[in-house]
């Protein structure tokens, strides 16, 4: 992973990665670029470099693969997103620049999560509780950058819906930049509720 943007790129060594491993990254970085429905199970085995056997073996059919492309990009995610609100200081303030970030990154498609429940929601309910999971723990989050207040659940809540509406304004703008000085506007009314609410 990138430290300073999130991302996933093929490691240097990938001919050392476990089976499973090659197919996974190479899994993430085709559907994450050009979408689930649009890649092949053949290209994918194609670019990781393994047998077909050795590639069903692993994942019985694409619907599993899918599942755990939405699993590791959440733990991934996940992990980036802490790790970058902690570097830009802990608060609230901290939305903004760490999304700044991965908007600006050169890999950046929007929501994973999004996007997988717009292709497949309909015909893989895994994909919709995982993408679930996912914006629960975004939320999460968020709200541990807050003082504790007897509106912190809902600011949290409105703060993700406005990061999801910032992550897809970024997705198809020229410039990630209004949807981030959009998304600090929100950051700000809500810091200073919380303050005029102490």
């Amino acid at each position: 992973m990138n430290p300073s943007a999130f991302s996933t790129v093929f490691p240097a060594a990938a001919a050392d990665l476990a089976p499973d491993a090659r197919i996974l990254y190479t899994a993430h970085d085709l559907f994450y670029r050009d979408g689930i429905r649009a890649t092949g199970i053949d290209r994918v085995i194609a670019e990781s470099g393994v047998a077909k056997k050795t590639f069903y073996r692993y994942f019985p059919s694409k619907d599993d693969l899918i599942v755990a492309f939405l699993e590791f990009r959440h733990d991934n995610w996940m992990a980036w997103f802490r790790d970058a609100l902690a570097r830009h200081g802990g608060t609230l303030n901290a939305l903004v620049p760490a999304l700044a970030e991965w908007f600006g990154s050169e890999s950046y498609r929007g929501c994973a999560f999004i996007n997988s429940v717009v292709e497949v929601g309909a015909t893989l309910p895994q994909a919709i509780d995982i993408s679930r999971r996912h914006k629960r723990d975004m939320t999460a989050a968020i709200r541990a950058l807050m003082p504790v207040s007897r509106t912190a659940k809902a600011d949290a809540q409105a703060l993700a819906l406005a990061v999801d509406g910032a992550i897809v304004a970024a997705q198809f703008a020229d410039s990630p930049a209004d949807a981030l000085k959009a998304l600090a506007r929100v950051v700000r009314a809500i810091t200073t509720t919380q303050r005029s609410a102490q």
